[in-house]
């Protein structure tokens, strides 16, 4: 009787490991720069509404002030209306959450992809020149993003790496896998 050689059977090349590992690092490359731009890009998009919304209140209270008997006050509020609008302006937060925003989300697209090639990809029958050419296609996607996106804040990459290592970028199928490999392998009997 011919034994059949099932695909858990199959070992990888030493190139193939490599790929593997190399898509791993990609994979959490891409994992903490996304979280972090999301991080950044959380910030000014609060940071928009904590500056926008006190400037039009001002502005309002500034015009409302002008007609009463207060109308003393209404110049020293159109100063500081100003300066918060200049300030708003210059720092532009609604385009720095857009660019760490879509950032972010590209990031995680490469990761996702990543994760797929070594999950997946690497362990069907390819060759290994083929699976290092897609390899290398995956490493200048990632090139491309460090190259034209923002830089990630030093305070939201930390606060990002807290929350990865806290859990917040696991996956339930994932914990489960885990728990299941850390099950004993020897079956526990009744001791009577």
């Amino acid at each position: 009787m011919v034994e059949q050689i099932t695909t858990a059977e199959i070992s990888l090349s030493k190139t193939k490991e490599a790929v593997i590992e190399e898509a791993k690092r990609i994979e959490e490359n891409c994992l903490y720069s996304s979280k972090g731009h999301l991080v950044a890009a959380g910030f000014w998009t609060n940071f928009n509404y904590w500056i926008g919304i006190p400037i039009a209140i001002l502005a309002a209270l500034g015009g409302i002030l002008s007609f009463s008997k207060y109308s003393c006050f209404s110049g020293p509020l159109a100063i500081v209306v100003a300066i918060s609008t200049a300030v708003s302006t210059f720092l532009n937060p609604k385009d720095k959450y857009n660019s760490h925003f879509m950032a972010g989300n590209n990031y995680e697209s490469l990761l996702s992809k990543a994760r797929i090639f070594w999950s997946i990809d690497c362990k069907r029958e390819e060759s290994d020149e083929i699976l290092t050419s897609k390899l290398k296609e995956l490493s200048e996607h990632r090139e491309r993003l460090n190259r034209d996106c923002p830089q990630i804040p030093k305070w939201a990459y930390k606060r990002a790496k807290a929350g990865i290592e806290a859990g917040e970028a696991s996956y339930d199928v994932d914990k489960n896998k885990d728990a299941e490999n850390a099950r004993p392998l020897v079956a526990k009997t009744k001791l009577e």
